[in-house]
């Protein structure tokens, strides 16, 4: 079994959620107009995806710990295929809404599955390593995504990119059928799921300190991404291009802190330096607040070490929820999961309301919100060193 091959197999399947949660947001005007419909409509496309998305997490996480990895991504991948096709033959708005909630029904697995199967492969340095490889690859699905989507639908239309996505998936089921063994241990009964397993996880510090700074994390992180183009026209008047291109240091970054994370992370005690990787983010966010104006270099800059304190972080976090919930890990993944994608959706919505109140505040808050998560997480994470001395 070649592990490293097993570990990008597996993540290409969680990078297909982000990537195809955002490839087509260029062409939404496009859609906008042939399917004569309202702007709010076609935005709902983006939105559903989303929200599915964090909901089926937390169905999949107790459905691969009863009955396996490879049993429950090989029909999501399916159903994710078919629903693509359905996409790209859709021919109103709400043929396309429908598609899309079963697209995200189907791909929702990748980033279950892709984390459990690495915490089943990997003990101790490795596990933290190929974590890494994982967050790379998540983190790469939304920026490439809308490069890949604008592209192919210049030559061939929105519904190209859904035909592409189609056939994308069926080559991705093709070589996850393939190749990937199932690697739930033997010794892992398929114990009923109870709803005290969702407890049990929140209710422990390591659980519930992971998962609030992985929902205030992303919170922040789509605050920069929503509210990120307004300061740009505001202080340098760039066009929507160049707006785009700002972009990208920012994801290079977050993919860049990815790698290195994965790799440094053993040699430090991991729940020291997820603090001291999450303490240095809040920074990163609050100096934005102050370096936005200075100049578009500086600017650059700082959402460059914005991105690859995110990234230095993320990697730990999977690592440690999948060290600490050994036998229920998928159901762990499931939840931070969940939570992760509710603070894509609250960014934006919370962020407005702070926006109209003043130029930068959305970014002072989220910038507070997450220091007030660092301090809970080091209060549980102080608790279980205590249960653990104690034990």
């Amino acid at each position: 079994m070649n592990k490293k091959f097993i570990t990008y197999l597996v993540s290409f399947a969680a990078f297909f959620g982000p990537f195809t949660q955002s490839i087509y947001t260029p062409l939404l005007p496009e859609v906008q107009e042939q399917f004569h419909t309202s702007e709010y409509m076609v935005n709902l496309t983006i939105s559903i995806f989303t929200i599915v998305l964090a909901i089926m997490q937390i169905v999949y996480g107790p459905l691969i710990d009863a009955h396996g990895r490879r049993k429950i991504l090989l029909p999501g991948i399916l159903l994710y295929i078919a629903a693509s096709i359905g996409a790209a033959l859709s021919g109103s708005v709400y043929l396309l809404l429908f598609f899309r909630v079963w697209q995200a029904a189907g791909m929702a697995v990748g980033s279950v599955v892709a984390t459990t199967v690495i915490g089943d492969l990997f003990e101790g340095k490795l596990r933290g390593r190929a974590m890494g490889t994982f967050q790379m690859l998540v983190a790469l699905g939304p920026a490439v995504g809308p490069v890949i989507g604008g592209f192919v639908g210049q030559y061939f239309g929105f519904h190209g990119v859904f035909w592409v996505l189609a056939f994308a998936g069926l080559i991705l089921w093709a070589l996850n059928y393939t190749y990937l063994p199932e690697t739930k241990p033997a010794s892992f009964s398929g114990n009923r799921f109870k709803l005290r397993d969702f407890s049990d996880i929140l209710s422990r510090p390591t659980g519930a300190a992971i998962i609030v700074l992985g929902f205030v994390q992303y919170f922040t992180f789509y605050v920069f991404l929503v509210f990120l183009p307004s300061l740009l026209v505001l202080f340098y008047q760039l066009s929507p291009s160049q707006n785009g291109l700002v972009f990208l240091p920012l994801a290079l970054s977050v993919v860049l802190g990815s790698i290195i994370g994965g790799r440094i992370q053993e040699h430090f005690e991991p729940k020291k330096f997820l603090l001291t990787t999450a303490s240095i983010n809040v920074a990163a966010t609050l100096l934005f607040v102050l370096a936005a104006p200075v100049s578009l270099a500086v600017l650059i800059a700082s959402i460059s070490f914005f991105g690859l304190c995110l990234g230095l972080s993320l990697p730990v976090q999977t690592t440690l929820l999948t060290n600490e919930f050994q036998h229920n890990r998928a159901t762990a993944i499931g939840i931070y999961n969940f939570f992760r994608f509710l603070g894509m959706g609250a960014g934006p919505l919370v962020g407005t309301y702070f926006y109209h109140i003043g130029n930068r505040v959305e970014f002072v808050f989220a910038g507070t919100a997450f220091g007030v998560a660092v301090a809970f997480a080091a209060v549980q994470f102080s608790r279980s060193r205590r249960r653990e001395e104690v034990s």
